[in-house]
C-alpha cells in the first residue's frame, strides 16, 4: 500500500491552515460521521422512535461496532463489546481478572501508566478489602517483577507521555509462564499501531475510541475478553444489558454467554453511530503499512525539531520501533509553548509537568505538515514567543 493511498486527509473535517498534531488525544471529525448523523437522527430516532432498537439494529450495535474494531487490534469477531467509558472497562477487566486468580494478591502495573488505570485499581482494592496490593515499578523493571505472586499484569502498551512501547508479546509470554492474567490498555495503540491480541494470547484488553479511532469526544470504550474466559469471566458490573435475557426482567442476574456479559447499561446509540461511521476511514487500511508511515513521519519530525531546537530534550525513545505514534519533548515551559504554538496554527498538547506531545497520524498528515510544524515549533521556542503573558493562563483542561 502506498503512502499516498494511506493519507486520507480529505476524509476529515479539518480547519484550513491548521496542522493537527493532537489526534493522540482527540481525533478530528471524519466527514462520514458528519454526513451520517443527520440520517441517524431523522430516519432512525425520528421516524422509528423506540422501534429503532430492532429495526435500526441499536440493540446489537455494541457487538457490531466491536467486530469492526476487532480487525484493527488482531481479534476474532465476537470477542469485543463497546459501551461505557474506558474507566468502566478497566474496572470490569480488572475485577474479572482478580476473580480468576483469586488466590493471589498483587496487581502489577508501572509508574508510567495512565493515572485512571491506577486510580481504578486503588478503588477496587479498597472495595474488595482482601489485602490486594498495587505494584508500580519503573516501566523497564516490569519484566523482572513478574513472578508467581502476581495475580494480574495491567499495562498500557504505549506510554501516554513518552510514547514508550511495551513489548506486549514478550511480557505476556512471561506472564503466562507464571500463571499471571494479562490486561492491556490500548488507548494509545488502537488505530495507530499493529496489535495482535490473539497472537499474543492476551486475556483482557480495553481501549478508548476518541483518539486514533476518531470516534468523537467521550466516544464509547471497548473491552476484549479472550475466548477461554468469555463464558466464565465475572461481570462485576452486572447491568441489565449483560443479562442472559434482559427483557425477561428477572429479579436475579444471569450472565449472558460470551463477551456480551460485559455489556452494562443501555448503549449510547448516537455516540456509537458516530463511531460506526468514523471507522469507515479505516476500510482498506493495513495497520502495518500505516505504522510504517507513522515511523517515517516521526523520524522526520524528530530530526527537524531536534536540529533546530537545542533546548528541547527528546522524551520518546530514539528507536522508532520502541515508540507508539506520538512524539514527546521535555521543555521547562512546555505549557506556554504549546499555547503559543496553537496560536500559530499547530495543535499539539501538554502533559504535566514539562512535556510537549505531538500525535503523528498518517491518515491526515504528510511530510509538508511535519516540516512546517517543526519550523513553527522552532519559532516558538527559539524566539521566546511562549513568554507572552497570554500563554501562561491555564484553563480547566490542559
Amino acid at each position: 500500500m502506498s503512502a499516498e493511498y494511506i493519507c486520507k486527509k480529505n476524509h476529515f473535517y479539518l480547519p484550513d491552515d491548521l496542522i493537527y498534531l493532537d489526534g493522540n488525544s482527540l481525533g478530528p471529525m471524519p466527514l462520514k460521521a458528519l454526513e451520517y448523523m443527520p440520517s441517524v437522527m431523522q430516519n432512525q430516532w425520528g421516524e422509528k422512535l423506540i422501534g429503532g432498537w430492532n429495526d435500526a439494529g441499536w440493540y446489537d450495535q455494541p457487538i457490531r461496532v466491536g467486530d469492526r474494531i476487532a480487525r484493527l487490534v488482531g481479534a476474532d469477531t465476537g470477542y469485543i463489546v463497546t459501551g461505557e467509558t474506558l474507566s468502566i472497562k478497566v474496572y470490569q477487566a480488572l475485577a474479572a481478572a482478580l476473580d480468576i486468580n483469586s488466590d493471589r494478591r498483587v496487581i502489577l502495573s508501572d509508574n508510567g501508566n495512565f493515572p485512571t488505570d491506577l486510580y481504578i485499581a486503588e478503588g477496587l482494592i479498597k472495595t474488595l478489602d482482601k489485602g490486594h496490593q498495587l505494584a508500580c515499578p519503573n516501566p523497564e523493571e516490569v519484566e523482572d517483577s513478574i513472578d508467581d505472586s502476581v495475580a494480574v499484569l495491567m499495562l498500557t502498551e504505549v506510554d501516554y507521555k513518552t510514547s514508550r512501547r511495551h513489548d506486549m508479546k514478550r511480557l505476556t509470554e512471561k506472564a503466562r509462564e507464571h500463571g499471571v492474567i494479562t490486561i492491556w490498555d490500548l488507548a494509545h495503540s488502537a488505530g495507530a499501531i499493529p496489535i495482535d491480541l490473539q497472537g499474543c494470547d492476551i486475556d483482557f484488553a480495553i481501549g478508548c475510541t476518541y483518539k486514533y479511532l476518531n470516534g468523537g469526544p467521550g466516544s464509547p470504550a471497548f473491552i476484549y475478553v479472550a475466548k477461554r474466559h468469555s463464558n466464565i469471566a465475572t461481570p462485576a458490573l452486572s447491568g441489565w444489558m449483560g443479562h442472559q435475557a434482559p427483557f425477561s426482567f428477572e429479579q436475579s442476574y444471569r450472565a449472558h454467554e460470551g463477551t456480551s456479559r460485559m455489556r452494562v447499561g443501555t448503549p449510547p446509540v448516537l455516540a456509537l453511530s458516530v463511531l460506526e461511521a468514523a471507522l469507515d476511514v479505516f476500510d482498506g487500511v493495513d495497520m502495518h503499512t500505516l505504522y510504517q508511515r507513522s515511523r517515517v513521519l516521526s523520524e522526520l519530525f524528530i530530526k527537524e525539531v531536534m536540529g533546530s531546537c537545542p533546548s528541547l530534550i527528546l522524551a520518546s525513545p530514539e528507536k522508532s520501533e520502541l515508540r507508539g505514534s506520538h512524539v514527546s519533548f521535555y521543555f521547562e515551559h512546555a505549557f506556554s509553548a504549546i499555547q503559543a504554538l496553537i496560536d500559530l496554527g499547530v495543535v499539539g498538547d501538554f502533559r504535566a509537568p514539562n512535556v510537549m506531545r505531538f500525535g503523528i497520524t498518517p491518515l491526515y498528515l504528510e511530510e509538508a505538515d511535519i516540516s512546517l510544524a517543526a519550523q513553527k515549533i522552532a519559532s516558538v521556542v527559539n524566539q521566546g514567543l511562549w513568554k507572552k503573558q497570554i500563554y501562561q493562563k491555564k484553563g480547566a483542561v490542559t
